[in-house]
């Protein structure tokens, strides 16, 4: 029976991981395992509950910056690979957790498989580091699951061999779906309406969010009917600019980052979303709630190609114009809201578990 490990650490991990965890452990043919690297230890505790989650293995964060978690991780992961003798390794998305659970497999010869492969804007700062350990670990993977068909063809314009490459769907959908059935997560009726705000990445920190707060602050004073969410990032570079602009108007509920079903509920309760989370572009079509992406690119084109979102960048006269255009033109809010999500259609884990049980693994040639 082939030996899976499944290698995550970071809240976004974990959520797209889940299904494809729950899917496997569902079959005969497999012993699925799942580690947990430490990257976002305290963040990930409730996540993991969320869907039900015990890690079987977990490993111990060292250091607080980047350089000294990878070396850290990749020392005791070459540990646990050496003991467990895996068939396969499996990670998601762009983190480092990722890049080091794919390296560490890679240099023990034990294959790869990629959830969420081909994503790419194919500029190395935007999205810093993401972009760029998302496109080593292409490099040495040995299943790519494509989760669109711009991710396809992205691969295959970097001449991965096709037969590596299985298009799947996201399993963010999957995620939701199981969200929406067990926690019973829906539309709640407001009395007024509301426009969910995130900003986190880091190339936004600085002026570009200093922006948006005061294109945020600007439509608050212009508008006491418009009621914004703003969950922010606990980093004291991003709340040491968000609450001095925006900390004392009465229409701005500053609060702390919310946990995954508090998030999903925040979206399904949304009106608009103004975002630079890759994760909300995917999550809010499944609401039909639109989006303007607080960010200059893209790797996510379906949802701006469907026309429930849309670019807008962190200009502060942009952003209060889009929202203002929105606000007074109801037939071009109407065809933002997306009739079906372009990211999947909740059966993403179900072709990845397929395509993993047709890989031909080693352990079973030798049996």
């Amino acid at each position: 029976m082939p030996k899976i490990l499944i290698i995550c650490g970071t809240r976004p991990e974990i959520i797209k991981l889940a299904p494809v965890y729950h899917y496997l452990k569902k079959q005969t043919w497999a012993d699925v395992l799942w580690l947990h690297t430490g990257q976002h230890d305290e963040m990930s505790k409730k996540i993991l509950a969320c869907f039900d989650i015990s890690p079987d293995i977990t490993l111990v964060r060292e250091g607080e910056s980047l350089s000294d978690f990878t070396i850290g991780l990749r020392r005791q992961l070459d540990k646990v690979l050496q003991e467990l003798h895996c068939d396969m390794v499996i990670v998601q998305g762009d983190t480092e957790s990722a890049f080091v659970g794919a390296l560490a497999a890679f240099y023990q010869r034990i294959p790869v498989a990629h959830v969420e492969a081909g994503l790419r804007t194919y500029n190395l700062d935007r999205p810093f580091p993401e972009e760029g350990l998302r496109q080593m670990i292409t490099r040495i993977t040995a299943l790519n699951f494509a989760p669109t068909p711009g991710a396809e063809a992205a691969l295959l314009k970097e001449d991965i061999k096709p037969s590596t490459i299985v298009l799947t769907g996201n399993t963010v959908i999957d995620a939701q779906y199981w969200v929406i059935e067990h926690h019973h997560i829906q539309a709640e009726k407001l009395d007024h309406k509301q426009i969910l705000i995130t900003m986190h990445r880091r190339e936004n920190w600085g002026d570009e969010i200093e922006q948006a707060c005061h294109a945020i602050a600007h439509l608050a004073r212009q508008h006491s009917e418009m009621q914004f969410l703003f969950p922010v990032h606990l980093n004291p570079l991003v709340k040491n600019q968000v609450y001095p602009i925006l900390g004392e108007l009465n229409n701005v509920r500053l609060v702390a980052p919310l946990d995954y079903l508090e998030m999903q509920q925040a979206i399904a309760n949304s009106w608009l979303i103004l975002t630079d989370s890759g994760g909300i572009q995917e999550e809010a079509p499944t609401f039909g709630v639109p989006v303007l992406v607080l960010r200059k690119e893209t790797e996510r084109p379906e949802a701006i190609n469907a026309g429930c979102a849309k670019i807008i960048g962190t200009n502060q006269s942009d952003i209060i114009n889009e929202v203002q255009t929105l606000w007074g033109n109801a037939d071009l809010y109407s065809s933002m809201q997306a009739k079906q999500n372009p990211f999947g259609d909740g059966k993403a884990s179900e072709r990845i578990a397929d395509t993993i049980h047709r890989h031909p693994f080693k352990s079973e040639s030798k049996s």
